[in-house]
């Protein structure tokens, strides 16, 4: 498999701090030496994952996960090594050369040229707007109040008929390969090229780049569906982009808003209010979760206030608190959404709306009593314990006071009454979390099985490994001589260390670079082994008294051997060489005692 060169790789991730890195994913707090937060690949109420500055990993001691920063963004944004690298490169301004000619080559060539088929359509369908064959689109947007800037800025256009857009792509000079890859033309049965969009108004998707990764198509009279979006192709996952963001990113975005639609966005966009981005046709998804906390400090949902866009707001919620994300929600009155609402209210209003927009715990509260009689004994109990379990999962003691003093204000509930239900939420919170710190951490993708080693055995090899992912050489040279990689009893163990022994004789002492070249459960327990504190004060006595554990190991496997040999019915011709042997060993295992 094709990957740049160890030089490259290094520079890019020198020039990518972990930390930094991860913060833009995970709210983390410094620990002595460390940082940990909340970690993103589980759920957990207590910080157990672990960011090391200094080794440049991290580890999960919730779930086993761990890794360096390529790992990571491998994780999180659920992309390869080639496109972490890629990815990483473009954070720091590095040029990267091109790939040799090989299979990830081939797919890089592919995305390239979809790219620009998805650029040269996104213009055509623009310049199609403007023709008098797109009456029925030059109608559409007039009657949606939209600028002719506004058009330019998103690059609205209108897609033609049968297969304009097929041919105009091969005059082009475009082959069969990517013009189907882009999602844009269809091949029947009979071999015919259909444009996929015919006769829609076209909204270009872009990543938050600014690259056109696929389109968006509306239906101007009652044809159904009402929208076409393209489907998942080389350059394009629509759970993993937000429409808008590329432009929203050109303007200030300590706040973003999150609405429903392609026109929604744009509509507020041409009044101003540029920070608002959507999902593409689907339920908010965790990678589109990662986009928005890495890219903003608040996120402000605003989705359509019918059921539908209950259950988008509750699912997104979900999501985002999960990832630590400040999050607020935009409660509407007199309008079905945001385009509506701005077009018959005005800027003022909804940006007013915007600031008084409902925190997690008012909205759940508010929601809760939609469905409840507060004039009703048994409903107000219900409402008091519900509001109690809420607030009890609050962790910071301020801002779980300010809830109690406005809910029992506002509700008519005695103060004290809600204090004593969430306290006594709050401790049964907390003898969970004690029971929880007690579990030993658990590997992912745990498949490699070691039967009869001991855990002793375990604790020492760890430590030996510990040892060499120091990357010292002198060490290196005195463990190597006494003790081989095949002597390791636990099998990950063994994998580990020949692949360390491998790379440290080929003088490669960078551990993330050979961290790189580990699979999964390699990187997971290796990342284990470097969390840890191994509490080494004297290392050449660490070492001599690690040796001799193993010498006395050998001897003692030895010497079972012999007597063993020598109790058998049929005495072995070497006997006497064996009584010998036996001798040695004994005075030997002495001389270690």
């Amino acid at each position: 498999m094709a990957r740049y060169s160890d030089e490259i790789i290094d520079e890019i991730r020198q020039n990518n701090d972990i930390v930094d890195v991860i913060s833009q994913y995970v709210h983390l707090k410094r620990s002595g030496r460390n940082f940990f937060g909340l970690c993103p690949f589980h759920n957990e109420k207590s910080p157990s994952f672990s960011v090391s500055p200094d080794k440049q990993i991290f580890h999960c001691f919730g779930c086993g996960v761990g890794g360096n920063v390529y790992t990571f963004l491998m994780k999180i944004e659920g992309i390869n090594f080639i496109e972490a690298v890629q990815m990483l490169a473009e954070r720091a301004n590095i040029n990267l050369p091109a790939l040799e000619n090989n299979a990830d080559s081939a797919r890089e060539e592919l995305k390239a040229k979809v790219y620009k088929v998805n650029a040269f359509t996104a213009d055509f369908y623009h310049k199609n707007l403007y023709l008098p064959t797109a009456k029925i689109a030059q109608e559409y947007v007039k009657k949606r109040k939209l600028s002719n800037e506004t058009l330019k800025s998103f690059q609205i256009g209108f897609s033609g008929k049968f297969d304009e857009l097929y041919q105009e792509l091969r005059k082009q000079g475009f082959q069969e390969r990517e013009i189907l890859e882009s999602g844009l033309v269809n091949k029947n049965e009979r071999g015919q090229y259909i444009d996929r969009y015919r006769n829609r108004l076209m909204f270009p998707i872009c990543d938050v780049r600014g690259k056109v990764i696929a389109f968006g198509g509306r239906v101007l009279d009652d044809s159904k569906p009402k929208y076409i979006n393209s489907p998942e192709n080389v350059v394009y996952s629509k759970g993993r982009n937000l429409f808008g963001l590329n432009v929203a990113k050109k303007g200030d975005l300590s706040k973003i808003l999150i609405v429903e639609g392609y026109m929604d966005v744009i509509s507020l966009h041409q009044r101003g209010i540029t920070n608002v981005v959507a999902p593409l046709g689907t339920a908010l998804t965790q990678q589109q979760g990662w986009l928005l906390r890495k890219n903003a400090q608040q996120i402000i949902l605003s989705f359509d206030s019918d059921e539908a866009g209950l259950t988008a707001k509750m699912r997104a919620l979900e999501i985002l608190q999960n990832m630590g994300c400040d999050i607020r929600i935009l409660q509407m009155e007199g309008a079905k959404d945001p385009d509506e609402y701005i077009i018959k209210y005005g800027n003022a209003r909804f940006l007013s709306l915007v600031d008084k927009a409902l925190s997690v715990i008012e909205f759940k509260v508010k929601l809760l009593k939609r469905n409840l009689n507060l004039e009703n004994v048994n409903d107000k109990i219900k409402f008091l314990n519900e509001i109690s379990k809420l607030i009890s999962k609050i962790d910071n003691t301020i801002e779980r006071e300010v809830y109690i003093e406005k809910i029992a204000k506002e509700y008519d509930i005695s103060k004290e009454a809600i204090y004593a239900e969430v306290n006594k939420l709050t401790y049964a919170d907390k003898k969970d979390e004690k029971v929880l710190e007690k579990t030993k951490p658990v590997l992912l993708h745990k498949k490699t099985e070691s039967t009869n080693v001991s855990e002793a055995v375990k604790k020492r090899e760890n430590t030996i490994l510990s040892i060499l992912l120091t990357g010292n050489e002198n060490l290196y040279q005195i463990i190597k001589q006494n003790i081989s990689a095949d002597d390791f009893k636990y099998e990950l163990n063994k994998q580990i260390a020949k692949k360390l022994y491998e790379e440290l004789e080929k003088g490669n002492s960078n551990i993330n670079s050979i961290i790189d070249k580990m699979d999964e459960e390699e990187q997971n327990h290796i990342t284990e082994i470097m969390a840890v504190d191994y509490e080494i004060d004297d290392m050449e006595k660490a070492i001599d008294d690690l040796m001799q554990s193993y010498q006395k190991d050998k001897l003692n496997e030895r010497k079972l051997e012999i007597l063993k040999l020598l109790e058998e019915e049929i005495q072995p011709d070497n006997k006497k060489e064996l009584e010998k042997e036996l001798s040695d060993v004994i005075i030997q295992l002495a001389k270690l005692r």
